[in-house]
């Protein structure tokens, strides 16, 4: 398997010579053929700046970065494949930041591409080439005519056209989950978070944040649009919002009046479940499908991430054990990390917090950021690191009934309310 690297104009090359690598956390570790998978179909291959990629020379046995002008590659794998490893790369200038995307190590192997990822879940839905971008700017098109005063529909056709959003694309679409942002507003300070980072934090945010507070009717329309079949998913909380739960008010006003309209479809949440009296209001509305967002069902890890501003995470395990109670199709977007997500303190204690909380589905979400950036604010290991593909293993075999995928899924027949 050939080291990939590219050059400064963005060319991407294999190098013969040299045996591709891999990272875990802050270790460079080589990369076994069960590991890796044809590149998917929708993922895209970048160069990452301000690295060295490192490959390992077979005629010496060492492990030897490239000279300077060759930079590392990665894949930007989409939703239903979790990576197993990080590119192996040194940086060339230690104080410079990557983007905040999720990078997967690429080699070259058998005349294609090859990532180190297993699919956990079908990719079909989520695969950027199923948007037919000519006719997701028609629909743009007729429903902004028809719904000319709703500023939630032009802040998501800035989302759907020009970060091609799939999920506001599927607004517009009529088909599988859509997007409706409520709030401006967050109870948490997320390290990573992509809508909003802090002037000095050295991150330049992918998204720009909804700037405005929505009226009931604007959400309700956006939902009556889309809960139009039975299978139909519409989502509060985005990566262009804050926390919607900071806006429970809006979300419970608007879920008694679509469900007094339409029994059609499902009504989600993708939250971090902190604010645990204004998620049992939520809940009791009739909410469907609860999405929590974290990182770590350990204490100090969780906090050095999420910041959170009056709760804790222990807060969010309640609000999860509530909403299971009542019938709620739960899951968590466990934001995972090579290195990290894979140390035995922390499967031990994921696997007790799912216990807890009868989570129904964990959805394994590739975490977008800077590693070093993140290596330095978390605790540092206790335990063994067993390896991304056997924590999977372990989740499977100690978690039987929970389903591990990578997006939002409609509850299986027998459990729908």
């Amino acid at each position: 398997m050939n080291l990939v690297y590219a050059d400064e104009h963005g060319n991407v090359f294999d190098h013969p010579e040299f045996i591709g690598l891999g990272r875990s956390g802050d270790m460079i570790v080589e990369i076994m053929e069960e590991e890796l998978i044809p590149l998917p179909n929708g993922a895209t291959l970048v160069s990452l700046p301000f690295t060295k990629p490192v490959g390992l020379n077979p005629s010496n046995g060492q492990m030897q970065a490239m000279p300077d002008g060759a930079h590392a590659v990665g894949a930007l794998l989409p939703q239903g494949f979790t990576r197993l490893c990080l590119p192996g790369y040194v940086k060339a200038d230690k104080n410079e930041k990557l983007p905040l995307f999720g990078y997967t190590a690429v080699v070259w192997k058998d005349g294609q591409f090859f990532v180190t990822a297993e699919q956990c879940d079908d990719p079909e839905r989520w695969d950027p080439l199923n948007c037919d971008r000519d006719e997701l700017g028609i629909q743009v098109d007729r429903i902004l005519n028809k719904y000319p005063e709703n500023r939630l529909y032009k802040h998501l056709s800035n989302c759907a056209l020009g970060y091609e959003c799939l999920t506001s694309s599927n607004t517009f679409l009529g088909r599988w989950e859509g997007a409706v942002p409520v709030s401006y507003s967050c109870n948490a300070g997320c390290f990573g978070c992509i809508s909003e980072q802090p002037d000095d934090s050295g991150f330049v945010a992918p998204q720009t944040r909804m700037n405005f507070k929505p009226t009931v009717d604007e959400v309700v329309e956006v939902m009556l649009e889309h809960l139009r079949t039975p299978d139909a998913i519409i989502s509060f909380g985005q990566g262009c919002e804050g926390e919607p739960s900071t806006q429970a008010r809006i979300i419970v006003e608007a879920m008694n009046r679509v469900r007094s309209q339409t029994s059609n479809g499902y009504i989600n949440i993708n939250t971090n479940a902190g604010l645990t009296d204004f998620m049992r209001a939520i809940v009791d509305a009739g909410l469907d499908l609860m999405r929590v967002s974290t990182i770590s069902a350990l204490d100090e890890h969780y906090n050095a991430y999420y910041k959170p501003r009056g709760y804790t995470l222990q807060n969010v395990e309640k609000s999860l054990k509530y909403a299971t109670d009542k019938g709620v199709y739960t899951s968590i977007n466990y934001l995972i990390f090579p290195g990290v997500t894979d140390r035995e303190e922390e499967i031990e204690a994921m696997i007790g917090f799912a216990k807890r909380t009868g989570l129904k589905l964990i959805q394994m979400r590739n975490l977008n950021i800077d590693p070093e950036s993140y290596l330095s604010i978390i605790p540092k290991a206790q335990g063994e690191i067993y390896g991304m593909k056997q924590m999977l293993e372990i989740f499977r075999e100690e978690l039987p009934d929970v389903v591990i995928g990578s997006y939002t899924h409609i509850p299986p027949a027998v459990l729908r309310r």
